[in-house]
């Protein structure tokens, strides 16, 4: 069938249009989920907000029970500090990776990210079962279950996000990097520094001052 002049030049305009208006729903797509993530997070520092503030009203009450200088070990809490600093730091190459379109290198970051993100919380559940076998149990006092129910809070989000790492990992191998996994992988990468800026203020006002303030 012999085409017509300017036949194919009405053709094209459309498929362009149409690509275009595929980018943009894309682009639209994307807007909207991180805006909704957004939200997410600033109900998420309401809550944690929530709970320095309880956890400040309830510090000083120990019952005579042990004080924070005499629970915390510094060192063994600034080791877990770094853990998970470290792994905003691979989550951020990670994100570069994916960028760059580099599927193994944005999974082996992943990967390191996991393992830091596992020892953290590994860490921080030894702390845990130690304070509990030594009668330091959040039902022992005021400050303890101040303090259990903070920190325990964001050792639940460390999880929650040590399984949406691999779920994201399990996306990257099986789509690679369409338009919703990157969508996927920023909400990730905003969630995970997120828990890291949180983790600090927990190891200033809960085991840094906790420590110099019953010295």
């Amino acid at each position: 069938m012999i085409e017509r002049p300017g036949e194919y030049s009405l053709r094209a305009p459309a498929a362009a249009h149409h690509d275009h208006g595929h980018e943009h729903g894309e682009s639209e797509a994307t807007s909207t989920t991180v805006f909704g993530f957004w939200v997410y997070l600033m109900s998420d520092c309401v809550l944690f907000g929530t709970l320095f503030a309880v956890y400040a009203v309830l510090a000083p009450n120990t019952a005579g029970g042990p004080t924070p200088g005499e629970l915390f070990e510094l060192p063994f809490v600034l080791t877990e500090t770094f853990l998970l600093l470290f792994s905003s730091v691979t989550f951020g190459y990670g994100m570069l990776a994916a960028r760059a379109g580099r599927r193994r290198a944005t999974l082996l970051w992943l990967a390191v990210t996991f393992a830091f993100g596992a020892g953290f919380l590994g860490m921080e559940l030894h702390e845990f079962g130690k304070f509990v076998a030594e009668g330091a149990g959040p039902q022992r006092s005021a400050f303890l279950s101040g303090f259990f129910g903070l920190v325990g809070t964001h050792g639940i989000h460390v999880a929650a996000g040590l399984a949406w790492i691999v779920a994201m990992m399990a996306q990257v191998v099986l789509y690679g990097f369409e338009e919703a996994v990157l969508r996927r992988l920023m909400c990730l990468s905003l969630f995970w520094h997120f828990l890291d800026v949180v983790w600090i203020c927990v190891f200033t006002i809960v085991y840094l001052l906790g420590v110099l303030n019953h010295a």
